[in-house]
């Protein structure tokens, strides 16, 4: 059984490789999966989550994590999201590989939404905003560049002015130009792809704000009572997701529903479905896209083979 750390997985997974070998995998059916979501039972925000996923003839992968949004005010901070990733042979169970959860989950989250934005972005853009300085932050920002390399500016902007500045310095050393937002209205307002990665229950990207040809994606709303968009931004975007599972889950996608912005309907597909041609995606210069990256076990399942494979095993 082979161990992989966190170092190993960040140098065998460059997000120019990862995104490319996610959209291949996608040119087939969603795998088995399901997921355990166990809240904490203190009372306290936090929930350990167990996602297995079995592709058939190829592997069985269970990613077992905790998630704890308050370790990264700790002292010395932890990330939120730990844990380990295990692969086993589908054939015989025995165990293939383990790996440190917390970069797992950073490359196969960051690289699915970079493969959004290499389905639905408009092919040139200039500016990316991220909305959102934790651990998720550089990797999107890597991601998003590695699926549309015309990107060359990246604003930051956080709740916290000294995490979006910290973020900023650290993909400068990167050889990325980024510098830190103090206005979020602004930012939105001239950004071409926009990636939001925060855990807000309050909207945060105005969708009135949203320019034409804009591109929006949404990460961080996993419960049913976050969100990071408003209803304006379901109006006027061309909706999807990363996948047809899991709508019913995310309050990005439920509270609109709610209010009457958004039917389940106007979704217009999902990452499967344009890979595999059942829809075109972006279809004018002026549309604006929206993907909800919504998660699930085969992001899991798919990230752990392409793992196996590069590492040749």
């Amino acid at each position: 059984m082979q161990m992989f750390d966190a170092e190993t997985i960040h140098r065998l997974l460059p997000y120019e490789v990862l995104i490319p070998a996610l959209q291949k995998m996608h040119e087939g059916e969603i795998p088995d999966g399901d997921g355990v979501y166990t809240k904490d039972p203190s009372g306290a925000d936090n929930m350990f989550v167990t996602l297995p996923g079995w592709l058939s003839g190829q592997l069985i992968v269970v990613k077992m994590v905790g998630v704890f949004p308050t370790n990264r005010d700790r002292n010395p901070p932890l990330g939120s999201v730990l844990g380990a990733v295990a692969a086993f042979d589908p054939k015989t169970g025995a165990p293939i590989l383990v790996a440190d959860g917390e970069a797992m989950t950073y490359r196969k989250t960051a690289a699915i939404s970079g493969l959004g934005t290499a389905l639905l972005a408009p092919p040139t853009p200039r500016e990316l905003l991220v909305v959102g300085a934790g651990g998720l932050g550089p990797h999107v920002a890597m991601a998003h560049i590695a699926a549309r390399p015309s990107i060359s500016r990246v604003r930051i902007w956080n709740r916290t002015w000294s995490r979006a500045e910290a973020l900023a310095a650290l993909l400068c050393t990167l050889g990325i130009d980024a510098t830190a937002a103090p206005d979020l209205d602004a930012a939105v307002a001239e950004a071409d792809v926009i990636s939001c990665v925060t855990m807000s229950r309050a909207p945060l990207v105005k969708g009135a704000l949203l320019k034409p040809g804009a591109h929006l994606d949404l990460v961080g709303s996993y419960l049913t009572d976050m969100r990071e968009t408003d209803d304006d931004a379901m109006r006027r975007g061309s909706v999807y997701t990363c996948c047809d599972r899991g709508r019913e889950e995310v309050g990005e996608l439920t509270i609109p529903i709610a209010s009457g912005a958004l039917r389940l309907d106007d979704i217009q597909g999902d990452a499967f479905d344009i890979v595999q041609g059942r829809h075109s995606g972006r279809v004018s210069a002026t549309e604006i896209t929206l993907f909800k990256n919504i998660g699930g076990a085969h992001q899991d399942l798919f990230t752990a083979a392409i793992l196996k494979q590069v590492a040749g095993l």
